[in-house]
C-alpha cells in the first residue's frame, strides 16, 4: 500500500508541474497593490523553508483587490482594516501543492462567497507548509491550525463569535479546518469539506481527521472517494456526487499510455475539483443541488431513496449557504450519506426522474432499453434485466432538463439474438420526477406489447410551467 501511494505522489507531482508551468505562462500579475499567495519553489524546499502562514482579507469593499491581514491588523490606527467583526467570516483553507504553486481556484470562491453574501473573506495561505512532499505537508497541518486558532482567539477578543467562523477546506485543508475546530471544543459554527483527502487520513482517530464533532454543522462533498478523497463519512451529512468517484464529464487522460499502469493520473485534476466547482456554481446558482439520504449508491439508483421523509421530515439538505443547508430537524443527524447525480458542466444541476415499470410474468428473463428524449438535448438511457420472479422495477435516471421538457419514450427489447427473447407485456411504464413536491404527476404509458425485433415509442405533449 505504502509503494502505491508513493508511486501516486510521484506522478502526482510530475502531472502538477505540467499544468502549473502552463498555467503561469499565461498568468496575469495582479497590481503592485494588491496581496497574493506566497509561493515557493523545489529548491526552497530542498533547503528547508520554515512553515509561514499568511492571510488574505477580502470583503465587498476590495473584491478585486486583497490585503495582508494579521492578528495586529484590528488594532493598526496607520491602516484601517476592512475587516467587520459584526459579520460573518469565512475561512478559505487550501490543501496539498505538489508544485508549491498558488491554486487557481480561490478567486472564484471568495468572489462567489461576496455575491452570496456580505460577510469577511479570510484566504488561509499555507503554501511554504504544503507543497512538494505529501507525507511532510501531513506532519504540517496541524501546526497550520494551531496558527489559525491564534487569529481566531484575537479576532473573537475584538467582537466576533466563534459561531460566526465558517470554515471552507478544500483536501488537506478540510483536516485542518477540522483541527481548528478540535481546538475550540467544536464551537465554531460550521465547516464545509471539500473533498476531504484520503490518504493517510481514512483510518485516522478522528481526533487527527475532519469529523461531526468539530463544529456546530460539519458537511463534506465527497467526488473522488476512490482515490485522493476520502470515502468514509466525516460531517453531520456527506454529499457524495455520483456516487462520490467517478464524475460526469470527467475524462480518465490523454495521455493514454500512462493510464495503462497508472488509471489514477487523469482523475487528479478533474474529479478531486469537482467538489470545490460544484461548490462555487451552488454558490452562484439559482438551481438546487439537494441530496437524498441513502445507506448506499447502488440502493439510490435502484430507486430505495426518493425523498427526505423518514430523517429530515421532507426537507432535503441543500449544497450551499443555507442555515445548516437547510436541516430543521433536531438534533442533527450524524454521518448521514446523501447522494445525488450532476450533469458535467455549469451549474452541475441534475434533474432526478424516478423510472417505474411493471411487467406480466416473463417465461424467462429478458432485457429492456429504456430512452428519454428531448428537443437539443443528449439521449438519457437505462437498461434493466427483467427476471422470471419480478414483476415491479425502479431506475433512477438524470437529466439536465425537468421532466417536462421530455418529449418522447423509447423501449427496445434488448434480449439475445441467439436465444430469441418473447414479446414483453409492459402493464406500465411510469416516470416521475423527485422530490415530488406533489404538483407534478407522472408521465405513464400503460399496456405495451414490445417485440423482440420492434422498438416502441410514445410522444408526450406537455408544456413546463411558466412559473
Amino acid at each position: 500500500m505504502a509503494c502505491m501511494q508513493s508511486t501516486v505522489f510521484f506522478f502526482v507531482t510530475i502531472f502538477m508541474v505540467c499544468v502549473s508551468s502552463t498555467a503561469a505562462g499565461n498568468e496575469t500579475a495582479p497590481p503592485a497593490e494588491c496581496a497574493d499567495f506566497n509561493t515557493t519553489t523545489w529548491r526552497e524546499y530542498q533547503q528547508g523553508t520554515k512553515l509561514q502562514v499568511q492571510y488574505l482579507l477580502l470583503t465587498r469593499e476590495n473584491m478585486d483587490c486583497a490585503t495582508i491581514f494579521n492578528k495586529e491588523s484590528l488594532s493598526d490606527p496607520q491602516e484601517p482594516s476592512l475587516f467587520n467583526s459584526s459579520l460573518p467570516t469565512k475561512v478559505i483553507i487550501h490543501g496539498y501543492r505538489a508544485t508549491g504553486s498558488k491554486p487557481s481556484w480561490v478567486k472564484a470562491l471568495a468572489e462567489g462567497l461576496l455575491h452570496a453574501a456580505n460577510v469577511n473573506v479570510l484566504v488561509v495561505d499555507w503554501i511554504y507548509g504544503a507543497s512538494f512532499a505529501y507525507t511532510r505537508v501531513v506532519q504540517n497541518y496541524k501546526e497550520v491550525a494551531v496558527q489559525i486558532s491564534i487569529l481566531v482567539n484575537k479576532l473573537v477578543s475584538h467582537g466576533s463569535s466563534l459561531e460566526s467562523f465558517h470554515f471552507i477546506g478544500v483536501s488537506l485543508g478540510a483536516h485542518v479546518s477540522g483541527f481548528v475546530g478540535t481546538l475550540f471544543g467544536g464551537k465554531v459554527g460550521r465547516i464545509t469539506g471539500l473533498d476531504p483527502a484520503g490518504p493517510m487520513f481514512k483510518g485516522a482517530d478522528i481526533y487527527d481527521r475532519l469529523d461531526p464533532t468539530d463544529a456546530l454543522f460539519v458537511e463534506a462533498i465527497h467526488t473522488d472517494s476512490d482515490y485522493f478523497g476520502i470515502s468514509i463519512p466525516v460531517g453531520h451529512v456527506d454529499f457524495f456526487l455520483n456516487g462520490g468517484m467517478d464524475q460526469t464529464g470527467c475524462k480518465r487522460s490523454r495521455f493514454a499510455s500512462v493510464l495503462v499502469y497508472f488509471p489514477v493520473y487523469g482523475y487528479l485534476i478533474c474529479d478531486h475539483m469537482r467538489a470545490v466547482y460544484v461548490y462555487i456554481s451552488a454558490l452562484n446558482s439559482s438551481c438546487p443541488l439537494i441530496g437524498f439520504p441513502c445507506p448506499s449508491y447502488e440502493r439510490f439508483l435502484a430507486g430505495q431513496c426518493t425523498d427526505c421523509e423518514r430523517i429530515f421530515e421532507g426537507t432535503c439538505p441543500r449544497i450551499g449557504l443555507l442555515e445548516k443547508g437547510g436541516i430543521a430537524v433536531s438534533p442533527l443527524p450524524h454521518q448521514e450519506k446523501l447522494f445525488l447525480q450532476t450533469s458535467s458542466s455549469v451549474p452541475f444541476c441534475a434533474h432526478h426522474f424516478l423510472l417505474e415499470l411493471e411487467v406480466s410474468p416473463l417465461k424467462k428473463s429478458a432485457q429492456v432499453e429504456v430512452t428519454l428524449r428531448s428537443m437539443g438535448q443528449p439521449d438519457i438511457q437505462q437498461r434493466l434485466n427483467l427476471q422470471r420472479e419480478e414483476n415491479k422495477y425502479w431506475r433512477v435516471m438524470s437529466a439536465d432538463e425537468p421532466l417536462c421538457k421530455i418529449e418522447s419514450i423509447h423501449l427496445k427489447n434488448t434480449g439475445s439474438y441467439f436465444y430469441r427473447q418473447g414479446d414483453i407485456h409492459f402493464q406500465s411504464v411510469c416516470i416521475s420526477e423527485f422530490p415530488n413536491t406533489g404538483q407534478k404527476e407522472a408521465l405513464c404509458v400503460r399496456n405495451i406489447q414490445l417485440g423482440w425485433s420492434r422498438p416502441w415509442s410514445h410522444d408526450f405533449v406537455q408544456l413546463c410551467d411558466m412559473d
